[in-house]
């Protein structure tokens, strides 16, 4: 059997790589990681059935839960010790999402592509809060195609996989059917906030490859001529 070519380095890294690397984590270490679907799991539940109104209620009063579980997932893929500044600035950040969530799940998306990296800058390189959102800015634009990207297809992939494991554990009636919904959300969701962990690297690589290739200009640079001509004495 040949061998599978070797991964691209983070700065280079495709959005199907960091699916297969988010899956690859969170099978490495799926116990540990499991707690994450709790998040999605039980704000699933309660609002089944609710009006978008409510359900954005509802997705507000998780927010602890929410930015626990990608505090915890940051500090377990990242080996970065949690903070109280990257607690504060997950709040921050998540706070508009259920809003926009309840528009469409792309413009919560975009949102957290643009500024969601915050969290995992200020456990890492231990920043303080302002400057934690400044750099998840940078962060999330260094390659926001990128970022937005690889958050919409882990969205995608989990809800697939979502939607194939629920028909498989449905059974009649109502319960049931919430039974399997909750265990889909389980077992599945953590993907999200592993990948979002992963995304850090991507994009912090990113950011300093383009500073790299700033501070090397072309050497022939000023090869072609001089702006004003040389003048014999």
């Amino acid at each position: 059997m040949p061998d599978l070519p070797a991964p691209l380095p983070p700065h280079q890294r495709t959005v199907g790589q960091v699916i297969a690397e988010s899956i690859r984590a969170y099978g490495g270490g799926f116990w540990r990681l499991l707690p994450l679907g709790l998040p999605l799991a039980l704000a699933d539940q309660a609002s089944v059935r609710h009006t978008p109104q409510a359900q954005i209620l509802i997705f507000l009063f998780a927010t602890p839960l929410f930015v626990a579980g990608y505090v915890y997932a940051c500090r377990r893929i990242l080996a970065a010790p949690a903070t109280g500044i990257a607690v504060g600035v997950g709040v921050l950040v998540w706070l508009p999402f259920p809003v926009l969530r309840a528009v469409y799940i792309l413009p919560g998306l975009a949102w957290l592509a643009f500024i969601g990296l915050a969290v995992p800058a200020a456990m890492v390189e231990r920043l303080r809060f302002r400057d934690a959102l400044v750099r998840g800015r940078v962060l999330g634009t260094a390659d926001y195609v990128h970022a937005l990207g690889s958050l919409a297809a882990l969205v995608i992939v989990v809800g697939i996989a979502e939607t194939a494991l629920g028909a498989l554990l449905h059974s009649q009636g109502d319960t049931g059917q919430r039974v399997a919904v909750f265990l889909s959300d389980l077992v599945l969701s953590p993907l999200l906030f592993v990948g979002g962990a992963l995304l850090y690297v991507d994009q912090a690589a990113r950011v300093r490859s383009t500073a790299h290739a700033d501070l090397h200009p072309p050497v022939d640079a000023d090869a072609a001529g001089r702006a004003d001509p040389q003048v014999e004495p």
